[in-house]
C-alpha cells in the first residue's frame, strides 16, 4: 500500500497531475481548500443573503451541497436553498430527489422541487419524438429556465451549480470547436448581472470529475449513481473522449484547457456588443428574441408529442384538435 505523502497513512489516491499521494483526510482538506479559494473569487455575499443550489442528487452537485453548507449556515446569516428539477424520468430522478430532501431537512437547507410536468411535457415523452435535437438539448434548456425562475422566486442572489473541471473543459471544447464566441463569453461564473438572470457560481468548476466521485465516496455523503436512460444521445459524449484522451496523454490537459479560457474571457466579452435582454411575452424568462429558447422548444416538443399520441390513421382534424390542446 503507497503511503500518503503529507502524514503516511495509507494513500487512498495519486494525483497524477501534480504526482502526489494522499490519504482520505489529506485529500479531502487539499478539495476543501481549492472548493473554497474558489467560492471566494467568484461571489462576495453579505449578511441575509440568499444562495440557492442546484442540485441533482448526483455526486457532483451533492459535493457542492454539502461544500457550500458547511460554508454558508445560521453563524454568517447566509441562506442557502437547495433546488431540485424532476424532469419526469422514471425510475431515474425520484430517488435522487428523496436524497436531496433528506440532506436539505438534515442540515437546514431550504429544499425547492420543480417539474416539467408544470410545462406539461415530461422527458420521456419528449425523449422518443426530439428528432434530430438530442434529448438533452431540451432537458437543459427546461432545467436552466425553471432553476433561473425558482431561484429569482427565493430572492437569491447567486445560483450555484455542480459543474466540475470535466464539464468547464467539455464545454469550452464544444464552444470553440461550433465557433460560438458569444456563448464562451457568457459562460459562468457570472460576473456581470442581467436583469431577471440569476447569476450562476460554480465552487467545482476547478475538481476533476473522478475526485468529485472519490469525495463523495471518503465522506461517506448520500449520493444518486443512477445514469440517465437518455445520456447516450448528447454530444457532450464525443467530447468526452476527446477531452479524456488529451488528460490520459498529458495529465494537466484540463486545467491548460480552463486556464486559457479564463486568459481569454476577458478579450471575448470585450469584441462582443452588449446585449439588451428583455423579458419573454409568453414566461417572463429573460430574452435575446421574440421569445426565449424554451418557449420555442417547448411549443416543438407539444407539437410532435400530440403528434404521436394520434392514431395512424386518425382524421385529419384530431391532429388540429389536439395541438390547439396541448398549446393552451
Amino acid at each position: 500500500m503507497t503511503s500518503c505523502d503529507v502524514c503516511g497513512r495509507d494513500a487512498v489516491t495519486f494525483v497524477r497531475y501534480n504526482g502526489t499521494h494522499l490519504c482520505a483526510e489529506h485529500f479531502m482538506r487539499y478539495v476543501d481548500r481549492r472548493v473554497k479559494r474558489e467560492i471566494r473569487k467568484q461571489i462576495d455575499v453579505s449578511r441575509g443573503d440568499r444562495i440557492a443550489v442546484a442540485v441533482s442528487g448526483g455526486k457532483d452537485s451533492m459535493v457542492a451541497l454539502r461544500m457550500l453548507a458547511s460554508v454558508f449556515n445560521e453563524r454568517n446569516g447566509v441562506e442557502l436553498h437547495a433546488i431540485t428539477i424532476d424532469e419526469g424520468i422514471a425510475g431515474y430522478r425520484p430517488p435522487s430527489v428523496d436524497i436531496v430532501r433528506r440532506f436539505c431537512e438534515s442540515n437546514g437547507v431550504g429544499f425547492h422541487l420543480r417539474s416539467f410536468s408544470e410545462m406539461g411535457v415530461t422527458m420521456d415523452e419528449i425523449a422518443p419524438v426530439s428528432g434530430d435535437s438530442s434529448p438533452c438539448t431540451y432537458c437543459g434548456v427546461f432545467r436552466r429556465m425553471l432553476m433561473n425562475d425558482e431561484a429569482r422566486r427565493i430572492g437569491a442572489r447567486y445560483l450555484a451549480t455542480g459543474h466540475n473541471l470535466d464539464d468547464m473543459s467539455q464545454s469550452i471544447m464544444m464552444n470553440f470547436v461550433r465557433g460560438d464566441v458569444e456563448r464562451l463569453a457568457r459562460m459562468a461564473p457570472h460576473d456581470v448581472v442581467k436583469p431577471g438572470l440569476v447569476p450562476r457560481f460554480l465552487p467545482l468548476r476547478t475538481i476533476p470529475e473522478k475526485e468529485t466521485l472519490l469525495y463523495a465516496i471518503v465522506s461517506g455523503m448520500e449520493f444518486w449513481d443512477g445514469v440517465c436512460p437518455y445520456w447516450e444521445a448528447a454530444l457532450r459524449n464525443q467530447y468526452r473522449d476527446i477531452v479524456d484522451q488529451l488528460e490520459d496523454r498529458s495529465p494537466g490537459a484540463r486545467f491548460g484547457i480552463l486556464s486559457s479560457y479564463d486568459s481569454l474571457k476577458p478579450m471575448l466579452r470585450a469584441g462582443l456588443p452588449e446585449t439588451e435582454m428583455h423579458p419573454c411575452p409568453r414566461c417572463g424568462e429573460p430574452t435575446l428574441g421574440g421569445s426565449c429558447k424554451s418557449c420555442q422548444l417547448l411549443d416543438r416538443a407539444r407539437e410532435r408529442i400530440g403528434r404521436a399520441r394520434l392514431p395512424s390513421d386518425g382524421p385529419p382534424s384530431h391532429g388540429v384538435e389536439a395541438r390547439e390542446r396541448l398549446t393552451q
